[in-house]
């Protein structure tokens, strides 16, 4: 098989490429990315001389770069991890994320229509559910869970996923949705919950919490998202949703508690701040149909999980001291250094 995968340079995407290269070393793997501030080449370092591996820098707004790889690679399938995908960042700028998660999924479907691509994946999130209340642990999102948005983000996100179906409807599209729980593992960006905690704890800084902590979200590690779509571009059936989520569900405060604990460092640390407007307060997620149809379920328990993230993140310091500089730092002061310091 012949894979383009977009976003490959980002988190979930070049997790997703060792996945299948070591998995899959008969395929060949082609990377697309725009290389974006959440995008970073040297995390495909190790792959980078592979033979069955290629780079390419390219926007998937480009039309015609898109089509130009398309024409080059004739690809078996495309898997579409490209995306703005912080949600504070889009309270800050939605245009970037509808110009990127929404049109720049219509011209890779495009682009798969003109050139007869055998499957289209299109990697979306659980929030495009909205929220589950705190006091209803016995609810879930299953995929006949309707679309409520909270954010800019989950709604480009929600764009995305009705554009998606839309097309396998109206044009035959061979498309399919996976919509993933909050993931964590080796090269997350910084900026979202677990790196940002075990950095600022590492560095001895402030840990901020928004409000009170109380947010739940479901955590899966990123090997075994990686291994649920290899699944479902594989075996899953063309025009559907599958929900992939860990049933490892905590409390955004009882998380970075742990961190502390495994790193040895104070609780005195943490500092909570102002809310993030919309925050969503429980995701979870019942994956009973990719389990019932494909097999699959998550392996990774979080308690081993987080070790081995820890871990990576202790041994690998430089990867993310790098990001750590420059621009990042700007928008992690105007994200937290102007929020309100809550008491307690």
């Amino acid at each position: 098989m012949k894979i383009i995968v977009t976003g490959g340079a980002g988190f979930i995407g070049s997790n997703f490429i060792f996945h299948m290269l070591r998995e899959h070393p008969e395929d060949r793997v082609i990377c697309l990315d725009k290389l974006t501030y959440a995008g970073n080449l040297s995390t495909l370092e190790s792959v980078m001389d592979r033979p069955n591996f290629r780079f390419v820098r390219a926007d998937i707004c480009d039309r015609e770069a898109v089509d130009q790889l398309f024409h080059e690679e004739k690809p078996d399938a495309v898997v579409n991890f490209a995306a703005e995908s912080h949600v504070d960042r889009s309270i800050l700028n939605p245009g970037i994320f509808l110009q990127t998660n929404v049109l720049g999924t219509q011209t890779l479907m495009d682009m798969c229509l003109r050139h007869g691509i055998g499957r289209y994946h299109q990697v979306s999130t659980d929030e495009v559910y909205g929220d589950l209340p705190l006091d209803r642990p016995d609810l879930f999102f299953t995929e006949e869970t309707p679309i409520h948005t909270s954010s800019p983000y989950s709604a480009s996100k929600a764009g995305a996923d009705l554009l998606v179906l839309a097309y396998h409807r109206t044009f035959g599209l061979p498309a399919t949705i996976s919509r993933c729980s909050n993931n964590y593992g080796p090269y997350h960006f910084p900026e979202k919950l677990i790196p940002l905690m075990i950095a600022n704890a590492l560095n001895d800084k402030p840990l901020p919490v928004y409000g009170e902590g109380k947010n739940v979200r479901d955590w899966l590690y990123v090997e075994d998202h990686c291994r649920a779509i290899d699944l479902i571009i594989r075996r899953g059936r063309a025009g559907e949703v599958y929900n992939v989520g860990g049933h490892n569900e905590m409390r955004n405060i009882d998380i970075v508690r742990l961190i502390c604990r495994e790193l040895g460092k104070p609780e005195s640390l943490i500092v909570h701040v102002e809310d993030r407007k919309g925050h969503d307060m429980r995701y979870a997620i019942d994956p009973t149909k990719i389990h019932r149809e494909l097999g699959w379920l998550p392996e990774t328990k979080f308690a081993d999980g987080i070790q081995k993230t820890i871990r990576w993140y202790l041994d690998n310091r430089q990867w993310w001291e790098k990001i750590i500089s420059g621009e990042y730092m700007n928008y992690y002061e105007k994200m937290y250094g102007s929020r309100e310091i809550l008491p307690g």
